[in-house]
């Protein structure tokens, strides 16, 4: 079996294609095997207010897509904008990774894939915001 495989805690809810689905009491697996399918993890989901950090507004506008909150062809230039606008802070071989992972997606209509990229920039960004307010 191929797709996505989600392990879903007691009480978790998910998002799958604008449907809000909640897990029950024990731990579970979920393979979705629609390709395409957005999905996002709510405890993962980032709110307005908290999209005030350069990565984080960039994961936010994929997020909009998964959500069904914004077009994907819309918000397509917006992300691979903010992707290039990170390139020239975030240099570093790793950042890079994640970066090119994420265009790849965003040009392929992968929005979970782009965004679960983007996430892997949030430590890196946390720890460089950090040590510019000390």
């Amino acid at each position: 079996m191929t797709g996505l495989v989600l392990k879903l805690g007691p009480r978790e809810r998910v998002l799958i294609n604008g449907a809000v689905i909640e897990n029950g009491d024990r731990r579970s697996r979920v393979s979705i095997i629609t390709p395409n399918a957005n999905i996002l993890r709510l405890r993962d989901a980032i709110h307005p207010e908290e999209a005030n950090t350069p990565v984080r507004r960039v994961c936010y506008v994929a997020q909009l897509v998964l959500s069904g909150d914004a077009d994907p062809e819309e918000a397509r230039p917006q992300l691979l904008r903010g992707i290039e606008q990170l390139s020239h802070v975030l240099t570093d071989k790793d950042s890079r990774q994640f970066l090119d992972s994420a265009t790849r997606a965003v040009i392929s209509g992968l929005h979970y894939q782009a965004l679960k990229a983007l996430r892997g920039l949030l430590p890196r960004e946390q720890r460089l915001l950090a040590a510019t307010h000390q």
